[in-house]
């Protein structure tokens, strides 16, 4: 069985096709500047050299068309036809209160995820076209919307709801929901697996570190907080997103700039965080490499970010109790190990010990590490995150019947053999 799993943004889409035996990866890409004009794909095959080509003006459905044709290129390919694909896993970024877990496709469901665009228009709307490209272009196999809601649907209602008028909850969705579920569920069970404990013993903070960030409080192996809240936009500085910032700001800058509500939104989405601090927009390892150079507002914008993490790590630890471990990705950035220690510096109080030495070592390599110090309590554990993989076990779970919740599932790289390099780009 082989599974294509497809994150569509507005611009881009990432596709992953894996072969259930084993959980291998058999080729994985993305089409760039979808609806844009001037698109290109690269597409990598483990084993062979990248293969790049650029392909004109697509939008989503023509993107992924474009996607199985790379992927039964003669040359460039994996698999001999469409029939090679026996299921596709589609990431979705909301699902309300309405999908607690992963699901199967319909058209109900289609209509549902459809109903909620409203919570987040600028990441559901492509996630549609996805659904319905892939639909198109491969009607007869089955499809599976994997939310990233999902997950934190566990959290308590003191969690989730706002200080803000009640039925505003009931009446128009407004709560916390919290993202990047898949992440946070992989790298949970990862952690509990490094710590030999069972997941539901376990009390952890996991961090996503990508172009957006996100924290998880995870009690007894479940979600009791985390730092993005009705949309994306809440929670830690991001790439060009500001995070936590006082709401009066919004109505301010509106009068006195003369911004409508949707240019303010894409203000705060697009032009603040790191972006808005430096003035410019560029990789991390660029801007990690600035600060490292001494650049005054590369030095400030990540000082900011490291505080800022550093504030949701404190108040997780107050909420989880003893905590277990801090799990955090390995970024996108052999840098990296910058902004983790002047974010674990100074918490040796809460009994939280980094290792700078191995810090320091960790590179981008496709492997988990332990950084913490000898004598620490808290175990400190760096590991690439993995969502498609999450996305597809998901797929074929629900695919062979044997798929309740993520909670209860025993997923593979929650078992001691699994080894993450074998199944990672």
């Amino acid at each position: 069985m082989n599974i294509l799993t497809l994150t569509c943004w507005s611009h881009s889409i990432k596709y992953h096709l894996y072969c259930r035996n084993g959980w291998v990866l058999l080729a994985f890409g993305v089409i760039e500047r979808v609806a844009l004009g001037s698109s290109f794909i690269r597409q990598t095959v483990p084993g062979r050299e990248l293969f790049s080509q650029e392909t004109g003006n697509n939008n989503h459905q023509s993107a992924v068309a474009l996607i199985i044709a790379a992927l039964t290129d003669p040359q460039h390919g994996v698999i001999e036809s469409a029939g090679g694909i026996s299921a596709v896993g589609h990431r979705i970024v909301h699902g309300g209160d309405c999908f607690r877990h992963s699901v199967q496709i319909d058209d109900k469901v289609l209509a549902v995820i459809k109903s909620l665009q409203h919570l987040a228009p600028m990441h559901s709307a492509p996630n549609i076209a996805g659904i319905e490209a892939a639909l198109l272009h491969l009607p007869a196999i089955p499809h599976m919307a994997v939310f990233d809601t999902a997950f934190h649907l566990s959290m308590p209602e003191s969690a989730y709801r706002y200080p803000l008028p009640y039925d505003w909850c009931e009446k128009y969705g407004v709560r916390r929901y919290g993202f990047h579920g898949p992440s946070h569920l992989y790298l949970s069970r990862r952690g509990a697996k490094l710590l030999n404990k069972p997941i539901d013993t376990c009390n952890l903070i996991t961090i996503h570190l990508d172009r957006g960030v996100s924290l998880c409080a995870i009690r007894k192996g479940l979600s009791v907080d985390t730092s993005m809240g009705m949309t994306p936009l809440e929670g830690a500085v991001m790439e060009t997103r500001c995070g936590d910032i006082d709401p009066g700001i919004h109505a301010y800058m509106m009068q006195e700039m003369n911004l409508s509500a949707q240019e303010m939104e894409q203000i705060l989405n697009y032009k603040s965080g790191i972006a808005g601090i430096t003035g410019r927009r560029r990789s991390r390892q660029h801007f990690l490499q600035a600060a490292l150079d001494g650049d005054s507002r590369s030095k400030l914008a990540l000082e900011i970010e490291a505080y800022r993490l550093k504030k949701y790590i404190g108040s997780y630890l107050a909420i989880n109790g003893p905590l277990d471990a801090i799990v955090f990705t390995s970024g996108t950035s052999s840098l990296e190990w910058l902004l983790r220690e002047m974010v674990l510096s100074g918490l040796d109080c809460l009994g939280v010990w980094l290792d700078q030495e191995r810090n320091r070592a960790v590179h981008q390599d496709r492997e988990e590490v332990e950084i913490s110090a000898e004598g620490s309590l808290v175990k400190l554990f760096i590991m690439p995150a993995n969502e498609e993989l999450v996305i597809a076990e998901d797929v074929a779970a629900i695919h062979y019947g044997v798929y309740c919740d993520h909670q209860h599932y025993e997923y593979s790289f929650a078992s001691a053999d699994f080894f993450p390099a074998a199944s990672m780009e």
